[in-house]
């Protein structure tokens, strides 16, 4: 036979003495002497009898408690214990309540030991803290769908389309990252929005570079013995990047070679080697006649503090009236061994510190061509400094 229900009224709730009350089907109320009390539903599972707190009379009315109790009743025929289904559900509540902000510091401090200098330029988080999070952050992580995504780039997808490509990439880590927490995300979502934005119209620019014919003038004409006029010689001489060579230092110079750490080589991992370079002729007196000004232990500090910066050489070409760019040499270098022929493909990318084939192909090849990028880089730097005549350096050299 059924157990009656509903045997309480909302004004018995109200005025009973304290106690415990059988309002049917396992729902009781426990009324305080403080005049306060509390609902509890129970029932029993697997032969156990549980009883579940339903909230209290001043929060929870007669009718709520009623409905709560045939809600849990019903999970509980199930044979489900309704207590510990009610954790679960809060669990997973929260889990989808994280918002974007957070999901993407999390990520962001699970990574910095990936990013160059542990990301204290705080270069990754960028795109996300300029363009996305001021409208997304709030959002549930679990929330946010294709639609969202487009909307938000929207704005930039064209106009300012490295940084739309960059802040969509950030989000599509930050959602994978969401879904390793165990987050219910869409993690096609980025790529359903860009399949919105449809193909973006901006081009890539390359960095302006100086043809290589006209290299030696300019070289020629860095001739005030200054740490920047030094700084862009070696960089013209070594065709390395202006990161490593600003925070050169000499205890990286070993006889006619320079070792670059794996930390300051672009695109760095925990297992990136460190890099060998060739010093020509001309590379070491560059840097014997930079060592007057060494601070600190490095080969081209700042005026101030810390090293030169890439600006500074920048700014230096700008006021020569010259379109080209620091970075822009490394260009130059490679026009010139592509129209020279003075080095095989293999030594002329192993020359830029470009990774050269497929990982396989790389992990059997363990040369880096050192004698062969000595050579090339001496033509280079004869080249460069007008020693070279008219002279073309062919393949058969190396």
């Amino acid at each position: 036979m059924a157990r009656p229900l509903h045997k309480l009224s909302a004004l018995q709730v109200k005025n009973a003495s304290p106690g415990k009350y059988n309002d049917g089907g396992g729902l009781y109320l426990h009324k305080r002497p403080d005049g306060g009390g509390q609902w509890y539903l129970r029932v029993v599972i697997h032969g156990r009898r549980r009883e579940m707190g339903l909230g209290s009379i001043q929060d929870v009315s007669l009718k709520d408690a009623r409905q709560a109790a045939d809600q849990w009743r019903s999970i509980a025929k199930q044979g489900i214990d309704p207590i510990k289904e009610r954790e679960k559900q809060r669990r997973e509540a929260e889990r989808n309540l994280h918002c974007l902000t957070d999901i993407a510091l999390d990520a962001f401090q699970s990574r910095k030991a990936e990013l160059k200098g542990d990301g204290k330029a705080g270069r990754w988080l960028s795109p996300l803290d300029l363009h996305v999070l001021p409208k997304l952050g709030k959002v549930p992580v679990a929330e946010i769908d294709q639609i969202d995504i487009r909307d938000t780039l929207r704005p930039i997808w064209h106009a300012k389309a490295d940084t739309a490509r960059k802040a969509a990439n950030r989000l599509n880590i930050c959602l994978k990252h969401a879904a390793a927490l165990g987050l219910d995300v869409d993690l096609q979502a980025v790529e359903k929005a860009r399949a919105l934005l449809g193909k973006q119209k901006h081009k890539a620019k390359h960095v302006p570079a100086l043809p290589w014919r006209e290299v030696p003038d300019f070289y020629t004409s860095l001739n005030e013995g200054s740490v920047t006029h030094l700084a862009l010689r070696l960089l013209i001489l070594t065709a390395v990047r202006s990161g490593p060579l600003r925070r050169m230092r000499h205890e990286h110079v070993d006889g006619d070679i320079w070792t670059i750490p794996g930390d300051l080589m672009k695109g760095r991992r925990d297992s990136t080697p460190d890099f060998r370079v060739p010093l020509s002729r001309a590379a070491l007196e560059v840097i014997e006649q930079v060592k007057p000004f060494e601070r600190s232990g490095y080969v081209f500090p700042s005026v101030r503090k810390g090293v030169i910066s890439d600006a500074t050489m920048a700014r230096l070409m700008e006021r020569s009236g010259m379109d080209a760019r620091p970075h822009g040499f490394r260009s130059s270098f490679r026009d010139w061994i592509e129209e020279t022929g003075a080095a095989p493909y293999e030594v002329a990318e192993m020359a830029l510190g470009h990774a050269v084939g497929s990982s396989v192909e790389r992990a059997y090849r363990r040369t880096d061509y050192l004698d062969q990028r000595r050579e090339v880089m001496e033509a280079w730097a004869e080249f460069v400094t007008n020693q070279s005549g008219d002279e073309v350096i062919k393949n058969e050299k190396i």
